[in-house]
């Protein structure tokens, strides 16, 4: 009989790739400031909080701006990404995810979302997914931004495993870094030039194989 282990995944990036919406949301904004806001830049705001995200936005373009604005802006900017949000469907789930969920699913472990997104729960209703998820941890569930575990270790202990049978799927070095913290294992899903602190590193999910998930489930 095969092992229970606890399978947590990040959201944007790996599960879905929203991030193309969040920049949209941000560049917006960046341009209303007459701020230069490329996707280089965007990479600065993977795996962070909404408030530190624009706190790096206005840090690029050197601008000092009241709580009042600040606030003004982040809800803007949460309302221009969930406008981007109202088509999405079981089309923007990225490559290879949808074998791994239901394989997972067919073994019986346990599965969870842990996520800085305050919109998670949308999302995987709108993409159809919600029900493979045992658990959803998400923005509005945790205080402490990646690479605080805090998000990974809530979403392990509501699936009743320890840290050290959890595995972790993100695409974000501060998400990597939060899940070794919590000596969780790390897959990272990216480039492993900016992921190498990963205990594995994939491109995507279709370089999964059943045998590793197995490996992952048995060791």
């Amino acid at each position: 009989m095969k092992k229970v282990k606890a399978f947590i995944f990040d959201l944007d990036g790996v599960i879905v790739d929203t991030a193309k919406y969040h920049y949209l949301a941000w560049k917006k904004i960046a341009n209303q400031l007459d701020i230069d806001f490329t996707h280089e830049h965007n990479e600065l705001l993977k795996g962070v909080s909404r408030v530190r995200s624009l706190d790096i936005i206005l840090e690029l373009g050197k601008i000092e701006a009241s709580q009042q604005d600040k606030n003004n802006w982040l809800i803007q900017k949460n309302e221009d990404y969930l406008s981007y949000l109202v088509d999405m469907d079981e089309s923007e789930i990225l490559p290879g995810v949808m074998p791994v969920l239901k394989y997972l699913k067919a073994n019986h472990q346990k599965i969870a979302l842990g996520s800085a997104s305050k919109n998670a729960r949308p999302i995987l209703e709108k993409t159809g997914i919600l029900d493979y998820f045992d658990a959803i941890v998400d923005g509005n569930d945790v205080s402490n931004a990646k690479p605080d575990p805090e998000v990974f270790i809530r979403a392990a202990q509501l699936l009743g495993a320890s840290n050290e049978d959890s595995i972790v799927f993100e695409d974000s070095v501060a998400g990597v870094q939060a899940a070794n913290i919590a000596h969780m294992k790390s897959i990272g899903i990216g480039e492993k030039s900016v992921l190498h602190e990963a205990n594995h590193i994939f491109h995507d999910f279709t370089s999964i194989e059943t045998s590793f998930i197995d490996q992952l489930i048995n060791n």
